[in-house]
């Protein structure tokens, strides 16, 4: 499988309403980091990693950030838009509403997460396995989040973000690569997180675990923003802009 033509799904219709006045005007997506919207960091990261297609699904002030990312050829990346409409139908429903521009297998990564795993060794892993996907996961340890993922002797055995038991050591990554049929499940007529895709995914054998060892960052709340920027203003600065744009 060519990572090159497999899409990333980027999940950014979030109403962000941890952030506060942070993103009242703005959408996630769009929070500066060192002279950057966050978004610039994730694209150039997915970007580094060999990726060349995404898809942005976005909801709250959605417009601001198809304004900024355009066509995506600044970032040196194919970029389209799928929009949640109305009703809102969550995470899950946001996929289902971008399926038509996704194909057979796709990632799905969450637009207020920057992550740091190299891409090509989880795509080759899926292509050997069988079932409907795989769920990027890390150890934890109630560390950076409470755990919602129990992994042993490498197999993801549960997942259950909202109802975690005391035996569950790692949290998923923000990250999963699907095929098309993971979504069928999904109601069309009312709300659906993907979260319970995922559950019920692993529940049926059907979601494998990839572990990963390097954190992730997130700027879905006030600290994981303040902690975000301090390591993206520390180990990237103005040098993440796009190719050929001017930090």
């Amino acid at each position: 499988m060519d990572i090159a033509e497999t899409p990333v799904a980027i999940l950014a219709g979030g109403l962000a309403t941890r952030l506060g006045s942070a993103s009242a005007r703005l959408p996630k997506a769009l929070v500066e980091i060192a002279g950057q919207p966050f978004i610039t960091y994730q694209l150039a990261w997915l970007r580094e990693s060999g990726i060349r297609r995404v898809v942005l699904c976005l909801g709250h002030l959605g417009e601001q950030v198809e304004a900024y990312v355009g066509d995506g050829a600044a970032h040196g990346l194919d970029v389209r838009y799928a929009y949640d409409g109305t009703p809102l139908l969550g995470t899950a429903g946001a996929l289902r509403r971008a399926e038509g521009l996704l194909g057979p297998v796709f990632w799905v990564l969450y637009g207020d997460a920057y992550l740091q795993a190299e891409l090509r060794p989880v795509l080759a892993e899926f292509d050997r396995r069988d079932g409907l996907g795989m769920l990027l996961v890390l150890r934890n340890e109630n560390v950076w989040d409470r755990s919602n993922a129990l992994v042993r002797a490498g197999r993801l055995i549960r997942y259950d973000k909202a109802r975690p038991t005391p035996d569950m050591r790692h949290i998923d990554y923000g990250l999963s690569i699907l095929r098309q049929e993971a979504l069928a499940g999904i109601p069309r007529d009312r709300p659906f997180d993907l979260a319970d895709v995922y559950r019920e995914l692993v529940a049926g054998g059907r979601l494998s675990g990839y572990e990963v060892t390097r954190r992730f960052y997130e700027i879905g709340s006030p600290a994981g923003l303040v902690e975000t920027r301090r390591f993206l203003e520390g180990r990237l600065g103005v040098s993440a802009g796009p190719p050929g744009g001017e930090a």
